[in-house]
């Protein structure tokens, strides 16, 4: 048996009912408790069709190895990380995130919410369930059970304790739920928000996602809440993905707002509140495909800004080494020291929701001032030799540069990352770029930023015409 297809770097993704059948499911419950040596396991799963089903297996498998399953049921990913570390169990969640509805997955943490990927014990538990998968039959264990426990409540409060929101003007917000988890977590958490109106789209749960997938990082899945935003007359809008545990929003006039910009503002609250308890200089993560202008808000907060490869095993790492108070990536994961160094979707909107409350200032206002560069978004390129394409983009890059008589700035941290940046470069020609691997698929993934729009341009450009000639 090889499940190398579907235990990826960081969790567990495939098809469902093909490549992550029950089977799979319960030895890779039986393999999990083995790596943990029986601790207790706190269990959930989302909407999707087939999660009760192999959540139930991966729970049997479990309990045949002798671990005490508490089963919470529905659950977001951020709301089984909260179950995690306030019980300090280790957790697992049945989900694909946003991925399309035939697919399901297993995240998975130890007692804490602490990740696990595959340098950390993934391939370990691959390894174990091979090998149950192989026997035919996972041998028992004494000392097994199943119990029941809704966790939602703690979820509401501990999200409401670590952001309190401020009085002030009324806020009237549409959220996107896209059929999935923030549907059951959003209605909870909004009756407890004096003054603010929320207006749900596509709150009913629903596996087979009929309105649009819950991926919000696909631009047209955010139509939906573009439009009622301006329909509405909204202050904000809010969009979740599948599991919740990510957040995008748009402005009153419906535009998107970048993940960089959510990063830098509550990366200056965060700093702020850590300064005033008495911390010198709080930490902040952002990996290296966050804009420029978040190290220049957190440094000009009195924060110091550490840099981190993508991923989000990698950036909680990252986070507890440094003992940051807050970390944010491009792909709109928001990690928190407080809530035990782990991502959440709700505490994001909730600190954009305080932000606005205390600035009184139209959303399209307030952000405006995190994001003074231009910006390319990821753009992907299917590519056979990423090596081949990558050399000849910094020679491409390199004949640019010279041309303008500029000098580069290279590093190769997580891909590589091209700086012209520095003091003595003209502002109409300051540009910095990643151009990254993908992990899973034969992608290379450009980001492009530049202090003016032109210059962004004429460097994606330039770029990808030198990707697409290898490719």
């Amino acid at each position: 048996m090889d499940l190398s297809k579907v235990v990826k770097k960081y969790d567990v993704r495939g098809r469902a009912g093909t490549e992550l059948t029950v089977e799979v499911a319960h030895a890779l419950g039986a393999a999990f408790a083995d790596h943990l040596e029986a601790e207790p396991i706190i269990l959930a799963h989302d909407m999707r069709i087939s999660s009760p089903e192999l959540s139930r297996a991966f729970a049997e498998g479990a309990v045949r190895r002798g671990s005490v399953v508490t089963f919470a049921g529905l659950s977001s990913t951020d709301q089984l990380y909260c179950a995690s570390g306030l019980r300090e169990q280790a957790g697992a969640i049945f989900t694909a995130s946003h991925n399309p509805a035939p697919d399901n997955g297993i995240k998975l943490c130890r007692p804490g919410a602490r990740p696990i990927s595959r340098d950390t014990g993934l391939a370990e538990i691959q390894k174990r369930a091979e090998r149950y998968l192989e026997a035919g039959t996972v041998p028992e264990a004494e000392g097994g059970s199943v119990t029941e426990q809704d966790t939602l409540a703690d979820y509401i409060d501990t999200m409401l304790r670590l952001v309190p929101l401020p009085e002030g003007k009324p806020l009237k917000v549409v959220v996107d739920a896209a059929n999935a988890m923030a549907g059951h977590t959003v209605p909870p958490l909004a009756e407890r928000l004096d003054g603010i109106e929320v207006i749900g789209l596509h709150f009913t749960l629903d596996g087979t996602f009929p309105h649009h997938e819950a991926n919000p990082l696909d631009p047209e899945n955010l139509r939906d809440l573009q439009a009622a935003v301006v329909r509405e007359g909204a202050d904000l809008g809010l969009a979740f993905d599948g599991d919740a545990d990510r957040c995008f929003a748009v402005d009153e006039t419906g535009a998107a707002i970048s993940a960089s910009t959510i990063t830098a503002m509550i990366a200056e609250r965060e700093i702020a509140r850590a300064r005033a308890a008495g911390e010198a200089a709080p930490a902040i993560v952002a990996n290296l495909v966050s804009s420029r202008h978040v190290r220049e808000v957190v440094e000009e907060a009195g924060g110091r800004c550490v840099r981190s490869k993508v991923g989000h095993s990698l950036i909680k790492a990252v986070m507890a080494q440094e003992n940051a108070v807050f970390g944010g990536e491009h792909s709109a994961h928001y990690y928190f020291r407080d809530f035990f160094f782990a991502d959440s979707g709700m505490l994001a909107a909730l600190h954009v929701l305080a932000a606005l409350r205390e600035s009184g200032a139209l959303a399209s206002s307030l952000t405006a001032q995190y994001a003074p560069y231009s910006s390319s978004g990821e753009l992907n390129s299917v590519v056979d030799d990423a090596h081949a394409a990558t050399a000849a983009v910094q020679e491409r890059l390199a004949e640019i540069a010279a041309v303008q008589g500029n000098e580069l700035s290279v590093d190769w941290l997580d891909g590589m990352t091209v700086h012209c940046w520095g003091e003595d470069v003209p502002e109409s020609q300051r540009w910095w770029l990643s151009l990254r691997g993908s992990n899973t698929e034969p992608l290379l993934r450009l980001n492009v930023e530049a202090a003016e729009e032109g210059q962004m341009q004429h460097i994606r450009d330039e770029v990808l015409t030198a990707i697409r000639a290898i490719a």
